[in-house]
């Protein structure tokens, strides 16, 4: 049953997550703020059972069950509606109520603590890449010019494979010369984020062959966004050539509009949202929250270096890079806002 709450219109002010729960800790109301950060409706979140929006673990239903007389602090919780795939984090505080019940405030927090990666890479690891980046310029000139040779000779399959190598030489290249002089990076242009994302899957179906199987689930309403398509592929091409390598047997490109989408301490009235899920090894617990730092990897062969880049190009995008794994189910998702345009066209819906 819903308790109603003399503070409902105050409460729908606030800018943060409020939900009050009666004695049994189901949810009987809650503000704006908490709908649109849950992305839910508040009829489905009404008889809920607060515990059951934590996605891993027990916690918030322990500390329910614990009747504290005081307030109760969480810290960096993962809540989401039990049927929905968008994942939040929060630090919560249970406050008990004089009815018996609690109010739930919900303190949303980044995806991991501690400083920002980005900031995380010393100075004499930059030296190193731009060494390494000057001893890649020759290997990446030999390859192209094979590539031109063989595009001579072959049919037209292997004209479009050797099409797809001189691409992606001229990306590596462009990339190497950005790490040897540095350079403000290039304007945004509109862009289709599904040829962003066939491009990557064109690149997965050379590497990995029949290994692994791909499939796509493309929102086809989505408006074109602005941006840079070479880094946005770099980027996509890192989270889904790691699925492979984490051993996936599948691995799905799902996009989305997210409505009510909050990136950083931004409220968004909409954003695309792009899912890479796959069905691999997940990330081990240990790197849970060190896996966006660079040199940090799970594999011994493994660089270190490519969520460290794919959560550089989401922050040059004013976007974020979030995921959520376990083994057999691992989702990386891509939050990006979509122009001024089409956020005026959301308020007007």
């Amino acid at each position: 049953m819903r308790v109603e709450s003399p503070s409902q219109a105050v409460l729908d002010e606030l800018a943060t997550p409020v939900l009050w729960l009666d004695a049994a800790g189901a949810i009987a109301g809650a503000n704006v703020a908490a709908t649109d950060w849950l992305g839910v409706g508040l009829r489905r979140l009404l008889g809920l059972a607060a515990g059951s929006l934590e996605r891993d673990g027990a916690l918030l239903a322990a500390a329910l069950a614990q009747q504290q007389d005081g307030p109760t602090r969480l810290r960096r919780i993962g809540l989401a509606f039990p049927s929905s795939e968008r994942l939040q984090f929060a630090d919560l505080w249970l406050v008990p109520r004089a009815d018996g019940g609690h109010w739930l405030e919900a303190h949303p927090v980044d995806e991991f603590p501690g400083d920002d990666p980005a900031l995380s890479l010393p100075s004499a690891m930059n030296a190193s890449l731009r060494g390494l980046a000057h001893e890649l310029r020759n290997p990446l000139a030999g390859i192209k010019g094979a590539a031109q040779l063989l595009a001579r000779r072959g049919d037209e399959e292997a004209r479009e494979l050797t099409g797809l190598i001189e691409a992606e030489v001229e990306r590596l290249a462009a990339l190497v010369d950005r790490l040897l002089a540095p350079t403000p990076p290039r304007a945004f242009e509109p862009l289709n984020i599904h040829a962003v994302l066939e491009r990557v899957l064109r690149l997965a179906e050379a590497d990995a062959g029949w290994a692994v199987r791909l499939q796509r689930d493309y929102d086809p309403s989505l408006p074109e966004l602005t941006g840079d398509a070479d880094r946005l592929t770099q980027a996509v091409w890192n989270l889904v050539r790691n699925a492979i390598e984490a051993g996936a047997g599948s691995v799905q490109l799902r996009t989305r509009i997210e409505h009510g989408a909050r990136i950083g301490d931004d409220l968004l009235p909409r954003a695309l949202r792009l899912d890479i899920a796959d069905d691999g090894r997940g990330v081990p617990p240990e790197l849970a929250e060190r896996v966006f730092l660079p040199l940090v990897s799970g594999r011994a062969e493994g660089s270190g270096l490519g969520l460290a880049l794919a959560q550089q190009v989401a922050r040059e995008h004013r976007g974020s890079l979030v995921y959520r794994s376990r083994p057999g189910h691992t989702v990386f998702t891509l939050l990006l806002p979509l122009p001024a345009a089409h956020a005026e066209e959301a308020r007007d819906e």
